[in-house]
């Protein structure tokens, strides 16, 4: 294999503090057979998935629409822990006493599973236990740590109160978890490519896995001019392409995170999470030798609102209680919430046998696009696996998971409907500022216009080539957003992050 020098790219134009440059090795020539599997995604779920089957002794290649760690897991906080956004409480409600637990013991041996790969592959990616702590600032965010509590209790997670947490925002009541982690996701997730390489495993970058044909048990595609086919095919994509079930069922989100220099050097040696609605979450990282505040959160379902309020309400909230020196990095990533709280792991609905996917990890994607690998994997070659059921696509919730059905299904139909309704008219595409995108109507056509920093205007249709949907403009990472569904455009119309595979019209202007 030879060795390369590359650059870690992600989904937007703001950097993250894991991009960096390091040594790639290459995977060599494709060539024309059939795979056990072939896997959509070189994200956390996609390579680990990838590395369980080639050290089974399995033929895997794993194609990525752009290069590994480009999507989630290159915008992560890097969180490690044994609890989730869905709390156990609220798992048990859905799920019964039986599936909290399954839940608590799939999130904790995700968790458990990244820190044997760091164990046995000799990771060097800044992988440290912390102990964590989620505080309650009012009497009702009080009534919920209660629930938290008695949940994690029910689990088997040790949770005790404490008196102090290493914060300086004021609160009521803390909660104190021990054994949280945190790492650095993309050196992780560039020691499983290698390991995966090294074990034999095939990777296609900067490849659109389009047209997927299938004959029988046999699954085929067109990868660099060449026939590929696979006995089985894994998305590990967040969302697979298309409209299918999962786009009812999950709803895309945006997070946001800064990474600031303090100049008190108080950066808290803990992980940190208040209950506040979209609530934040605080922890320390060396980055190049640098410790740097992490701090996250301003959650907001994508497309809907303002990025850049979003950064500066961040900015806002910790400079109120934090002596920030300097902001180093800010940057966003995305997640999918499930309906009904859990994943959905396992074969796709209404697609030919064998084609499996796992989404909505919530803001859990680390522990939870662990331990789907190890199911998809499991699935993949005919292994049993305790939480296939309980995390099955093709579960119904009539009950618990109905509510966010209907609201999240009415949400899509209101934007596919009303955004149509509403464009503003203009007679001259000069005004827009530039280094700025809108949707317009201009000489009679609706367009999604960008204007770039030098002037020049690039002009697309402004629907979403998934399900017809109108884009909105993201003033931070200069893209355009599908607020129904979550995909996501270049500037230039190019496809992103799925689910849709086509790119934006161009329209030309005179």
């Amino acid at each position: 294999m030879r060795t390369t020098k590359e650059e870690t790219k992600r989904d937007g134009l703001l950097e993250s503090p894991w991009q960096q440059a390091g040594n790639g090795v290459s995977s060599g020539v494709l060539t024309d057979q059939v795979y056990d599997c072939l896997i959509v995604g070189a994200g956390i779920t996609g390579l680990t998935a990838g590395l369980i089957l080639q050290q089974a002794g399995k033929r895997v290649i794993i194609a990525d629409l752009r290069t590994v760690g480009f999507g989630t897991t290159g915008g992560t906080s890097a969180h490690i822990n044994n609890f989730a956004d869905t709390t156990y409480a609220e798992a048990e409600s859905a799920f019964g006493e039986k599936g909290a637990q399954l839940f608590a013991d799939a999130i904790q041996e995700g968790a458990a599973l990244i820190k044997t790969n760091v164990d046995r592959l000799g990771i060097d990616c800044d992988y440290e236990y912390k102990t964590g702590y989620i505080y309650a600032e009012t009497d009702q965010e009080v009534k919920q740590l209660d629930d938290i509590y008695q949940g994690m209790l029910k689990v088997g997670i040790p949770a005790v109160y404490n008196e102090e947490a290493p914060i300086p925002v004021p609160f009521k009541k803390v909660l104190e978890i021990t054994g949280q982690a945190q790492f650095h996701p993309i050196k992780y997730l560039m020691a499983l490519r290698d390991a995966f390489f090294k074990a034999g495993g095939m990777l296609s970058e900067n490849t659109l896995i389009d047209k997927l044909e299938s004959e029988g048990n046999i699954h085929s595609v067109l990868i660099n001019d060449k026939r590929i086919s696979a006995k089985r095919v894994i998305y590990a994509t967040h969302m697979p392409p298309g409209i299918n079930v999962f786009s009812f069922r999950c709803a895309p989100y945006r997070s946001y995170v800064l990474a600031v220099k303090l100049k008190d050097d108080k950066y808290p040696d803990a992980v940190v999470y208040d209950l506040q609605e979209p609530y934040h979450y605080v922890r320390t990282h060396v980055i190049n030798g640098e410790p740097l505040l992490l701090v996250g959160g301003n959650d907001h379902k994508t497309g809907h609102d303002d990025p850049a309020k979003a950064f500066s309400d961040l900015e806002e909230y910790t400079r109120k209680f934090y002596n920030v020196s300097s902001v180093k990095y800010r940057w966003s990533s995305q997640y999918y919430v499930p309906a009904d709280g859990f994943p959905y792991i396992g074969q796709i609905p209404f697609m030919a046998d064998g084609i499996l996917t796992a989404t909505g990890f919530n803001g859990n994607g680390m522990m939870l696009g662990t331990i789907s690998a190890k199911i998809l994997a499991d699935q993949a070659i005919g292994v049993a696996n305790r939480y296939s059921e309980i995390f099955s696509t093709s579960r119904i919730k009539p009950i618990d998971g109905f509510t966010e059905f209907v609201k999240e299904n009415a949400d899509v139909a209101y934007h596919l409907v009303a955004d149509r309704f509403g464009i503003p008219e203009t007679d001259s595409l000069e005004r827009l500022v530039p280094g700025t995108g809108k949707v317009l109507e201009y000489d009679g056509k609706k367009l999604a216009v960008y204007r770039d920093e030098q002037g020049n205007i690039q002009a697309l249709s402004p629907v979403c080539t998934h399900a017809g949907c109108i884009v909105n403009f993201n003033t931070s990472e200069k893209t355009w957003d599908c607020p129904c569904h979550g995909g996501r455009y270049n500037t230039d119309g190019s496809v992103i992050t799925g689910p849709p595979t086509k790119a934006l019209q161009q329209i030309q202007i005179n």
